[in-house]
């Protein structure tokens, strides 16, 4: 029981840190606002797989990589889930540097605060996690305040919802893929290179880091800004219930609408205070639910340690 909730709190913990990291991101993205999305999506991918490469190599995970690798090209199944992965991730990156970049840092937020109500829904749906009163009512009060997000948005934010559904599922697959954290983002990252290269060096309007030197080393930080949050994502994954992940994510969007409205001036009125106020009594009450269903779980093991 100890060790199942040390492995909880250190998948939190995880999350945590992963939701940070990408709330503060478009900060790093609106630095190359001169690269065009798709170069730095490229660029990105590029520079993730050496990133990982040079992580297994000093952390000296070559070989169980290597090992699973092998294992993983005898099993069709999994091997195929690790491609979509790959692809879905790219999607999701795509839409974020392009909206970010375009000047819509809020509405990438919306993409974010929309994918938690996407995970419930995987989590219900295809992972049978069932919902306790409290996650019910934060799950409404959350849906209420993104539909009036949309509402007021005038139009379907097609990029929003797109940034939400290729995450939601990207997450499922890496809750559900026996693939360790590490051959998981090596393997993604190593499928989308091919493609990455073959667009930087014959569709790119500039050739191969052909940009000054300073964008050029912000080009090269995309890959630890990419693999690091990817890493703690995948790990807070595996060991925390999915519902979870999901609320955890709030804290991105919520970091993204902060920097977008106090550092970049995007507009934001009292509809919209209205609406993020829904959200963020969500993740209240969600807290609070859960801070009480682990003091009873707590309770429940020391009331059977003493009978045992």
């Amino acid at each position: 029981m100890e060790n199942k909730q040390n492995g909880q709190l250190g998948g939190i913990m995880a999350g945590v840190l992963a939701y940070v990291f990408w709330g503060v991101l478009p900060i790093y993205w609106k630095l190359v606002t001169n690269v065009p999305p798709m170069e730095i999506l490229a660029y990105r991918i590029l520079w993730s797989f050496i990133f990982m490469l040079f992580l297994i190599v000093c952390l000296r995970k070559a070989s169980m990589v290597f090992e699973e690798t092998k294992a993983i090209l005898l099993k069709p199944k999994t091997l195929i889930a690790i491609i979509v992965a790959a692809f879905l991730v790219t999607g999701n990156w795509f839409l974020f540097i392009y909206t970010v970049n375009s000047g819509h840092v809020t509405e990438a937020s919306l993409g974010y605060y929309i994918n938690p109500l996407v995970n419930v829904l995987l989590a219900t749906v295809i992972l049978k996690e069932r919902l306790s009163r409290g996650e019910i009512i934060a799950v409404i009060s959350a849906t209420i305040g993104v539909l009036i997000l949309t509402w007021h948005l005038g139009s379907v934010p097609w990029a929003a919802i797109g940034m939400a559904v290729t995450f939601s599922l990207y997450g499922l697959i890496k809750k559900l893929v026996p693939v360790s954290v590490w051959t998981g983002l090596t393997l993604e990252t190593m499928i989308i290179t091919p493609f990455a290269l073959i667009y930087v060096l014959f569709f790119a309007t500039n050739g191969l880091m052909q940009y000054p030197s300073n964008t050029n080393i912000i080009l090269v930080g995309a890959g630890v800004v990419t693999a690091i949050p990817l890493l703690l994502f995948a790990t807070a994954a595996k060991k925390i219930s999915y519902t979870m992940v999901g609320f955890l994510q709030y804290i991105g969007p919520t970091l993204m609408l902060a920097i977008g409205v106090l550092l970049f001036k995007e507009s934001f009125d009292h509809i919209q205070l209205f609406a993020f106020a829904f959200i963020w009594l969500a993740l209240i009450i969600f807290t609070i639910s859960h801070v009480y269903s682990a003091a009873k779980i707590k309770q429940l093991a020391a009331a059977a340690k003493q009978q045992s």
